[in-house]
């Protein structure tokens, strides 16, 4: 037993070993990289910041606003054909980045299903930051819906049924009952889906295209400086790093807790 449970552990160790450490040679790797003569265009990593934290906040609140009811309606509405429906509302999770892009492309591109509307209307949607927040809406929304519909699915029927019995509306339940019990699975999942967000790259690359200041997010300035500024591109990167692993941590930290493992 202490044979097979040493060898566990060595084998823990080496595998836990080759998912970590690639994080720390970034880290590594910027202070090898930082030196007076060599330190990344600041102006670029502060634009790509500033324009990535502005499209995920709005992406943010399409997400909550589009989310919140589909979240609920899977969470507690019976329907024929709903497993099919809620697989398709999470194939972004595994969609390939570059068909994502391809498929945004062929809905509100100049070719595509709402290529004439738009047109009319005179609304450019491709290569704008208006592209950017409906990829990374597209691609983050189904992280925020699948947690928020555990959420609203740990609350108790009984509960709802006995604010009914003494006179409370549906509203007044969902407001009053509902969404407080649920909130920490919806704010677990609201930082998912803006960690999700803020690092969208294949579908934003493809459907708004990496343009200083206009289109260019964090993940694209990593792609676009990796051969011209690689300093640029690693610190960019460790600042992705990082708000992904507090993001992380904080949806861990929310996330409603199995009884038996607490």
């Amino acid at each position: 037993m202490r044979i097979a449970k040493g060898g566990l552990t060595i084998v823990g160790i080496l595998a836990y070993s080759f998912f970590v450490l690639p994080i720390f040679a970034l880290f590594v790797g910027a202070i090898n990289g930082t030196d007076a003569t060599n330190l990344p265009d600041t102006r670029l990593i502060l634009d790509a910041i500033a324009l990535s934290l502005r499209t995920s906040a709005i992406s943010l609140v399409v997400i909550i606003l589009l989310g919140t009811p589909l979240a609920y309606i899977f969470a507690r509405w019976q329907f024929w054909g709903k497993k099919v429906a809620q697989v398709l509302l999470e194939l972004p999770l595994v969609m390939p980045p570059a068909v994502a892009g391809l498929a945004l492309l062929l809905t509100f591109g100049r070719r595509g299903i709402f290529g004439d509307f738009l047109l009319a209307a005179d609304i450019q949607v491709v290569f704008t930051q208006l592209a950017v927040i409906i990829a990374q809406t597209f691609v983050a929304a189904p992280f925020y819906i699948r947690t928020a519909q555990i959420g609203f699915a740990s609350v108790p029927l009984d509960l709802e049924d006995a604010a009914r019995v003494d006179g409370a509306t549906d509203r007044h339940v969902f407001w009053y009952i509902t969404l407080p019990l649920a909130l920490r699975a919806l704010i677990a999942g609201l930082v998912l889906s803006w960690a999700r967000a803020i690092g969208e790259f294949g579908a934003t690359i493809l459907f708004a295209g990496s343009l200083q200041g206009r289109t260019q997010t964090m993940p694209l300035l990593v792609y676009a400086e990796f051969e011209r500024d690689i300093n640029a591109a690693i610190w960019t990167g460790i600042i992705l790093l990082t708000v992904a692993f507090f993001a992380l941590l904080l949806s861990q930290i929310l996330a409603p807790q199995d009884d038996a493992n607490t």
